[in-house]
């Protein structure tokens, strides 16, 4: 019994005890996921932050009277395509795009030296008609004389009747011969002006003042007026009268009641976009585009700019009313929820380079959608859109798109 005893006894001798505590090794772990959080959190916070942004615009006061806005080009109604009234080669060309002309000015000229001969002719034709005249009236003259003297002499019948009959009929062939040479001068001083207009119409004259548009001919090319040859050209220049410029445009059938003669515009043209131009509405074109359902408004320029050209494309603003002489320049104007307010002062958060500034503003009155502000800003500067209170100075910032 004794001996099973003994043999239940657990034996410890091959049993080592570790006298080294654990608590060092977690403690290595947990200064090592402490650092790590203090990194995250470090990282974190400089992570910029996402912002959305507006832009500072210019807002006109036009905005908020403005009834109506249509589309257009700019049309010159006074234009011409300039030809020549003969048939020839281009000899010479005065003028080039853009050049100004005046009313009569000779811009062009066919070859013409065979015309200048026929006027030459036709003028001396007309000086041997003059000197036949005269000698039909010097003949006139002497048979006049001599009707007188057979007069007298067949009074005392001193000839005979048949000498005074040769004096009367040589006097009257005499006096038709002055008739006929009278005739021959007009036809011939006709004639002379006939050639004189042919030697006229080598000359390409403006219609009127104005600016070369488009040269459609080059010296050397065949000009006919009715451009029936293969090679042959028609018009030589396209020009316009730059005093003459209107806004053609479009007006919606449905909003013909928001349009009347005489209302007040404002023009912008897309190729001067910082350009805002007086008009008022001229004519109605009394037709209506049944492809558009629009019908087509002309509108005069109140103002003008040399920089304004044909078929430069415009929108038109039609206005309640005339404008104001201080309303015709733009204000500076940012969306409202740009703004923020700090220890009863107004600011915005500009986005310059990815870091935040802070600029102060003043506030004015609300123009249409637009908050009116004055400070240290230009147009097209990128603010912050519902600014949070955290976001100061300097802070980077990304862009959402």
């Amino acid at each position: 019994m004794s001996t099973d005893l003994n043999q239940l006894k657990i034996d410890r001798s091959g049993l080592t005890v570790s006298s080294r505590s654990p608590w060092p090794k977690r403690l290595i772990w947990l200064a090592a996921i402490a650092v790590t959080v203090v990194v995250i959190m470090v990282l974190g916070g400089n992570r910029p932050a996402n912002v959305s942004t507006t832009s500072v615009v210019n807002v006109w006061p036009s905005q908020p009277i403005t009834v109506l806005n249509a589309t257009g080009y700019v049309a010159a109604q006074r234009k011409a395509a300039v030809a020549s009234k003969g048939t020839g080669r281009l000899e010479w060309l005065g003028v080039r795009e853009g050049s100004v002309v005046k009313q009569g000015e000779v811009i062009a000229r066919l070859e013409n030296s065979d015309v200048k001969a026929q006027v030459e002719q036709a003028q001396a034709n007309a000086a041997v008609a003059r000197s036949q005249l005269q000698e039909a009236e010097a003949e006139l003259r002497n048979t006049e004389l001599a009707f007188k003297r057979a007069k007298e002499l067949i009074a005392q019948k001193l000839i005979s009747t048949s000498d005074y009959d040769l004096a009367d009929a040589r006097y009257a062939q005499a006096k038709a011969a002055v008739a006929a040479r009278r005739s021959a001068i007009q036809a011939a001083e006709a004639n002379v002006r006939v050639t004189q207009v042919a030697l006229e119409n080598t000359s390409i004259r403006a219609p009127f003042d104005g600016v070369v548009l488009t040269k459609n001919a080059n010296v050397g090319d065949v000009l006919s007026p009715f451009n029936t040859g293969l090679d042959s050209k028609g018009a030589v220049v396209s020009m316009a009268d730059m005093n003459t410029l209107e806004v053609e445009a479009d007006v919606s059938e449905a909003s013909l009641g928001k349009v009347k003669l005489g209302q007040a515009c404002e023009i912008q043209l897309d190729g001067l976009p910082e350009v805002r131009l007086l008009g008022e509405v001229a004519s109605m074109v009394p037709s209506v585009d049944r492809s558009k359902a629009t019908v087509m408004f002309k509108i005069r320029f109140v103002e003008t700019d040399a920089r304004v050209l044909p078929d430069m494309s415009a929108k038109v603003a039609f206005l309640e009313r005339t404008l104001a002489a201080d309303e015709r320049k733009p204000r500076m104007g940012v969306n409202p929820q740009a703004i923020r307010s700090v220890d009863n002062r107004k600011e915005v958060l500009r986005v310059r380079d990815g870091k935040l500034e802070v600029i102060a503003v003043t506030v004015a009155s609300m123009l249409g959608d637009a908050q009116i502000i004055s400070g240290d800003l230009t147009i097209g500067d990128k603010l912050v859109l519902n600014p949070a209170p955290e976001l100061k100075a300097g802070a980077a910032v990304t862009v959402a798109e």
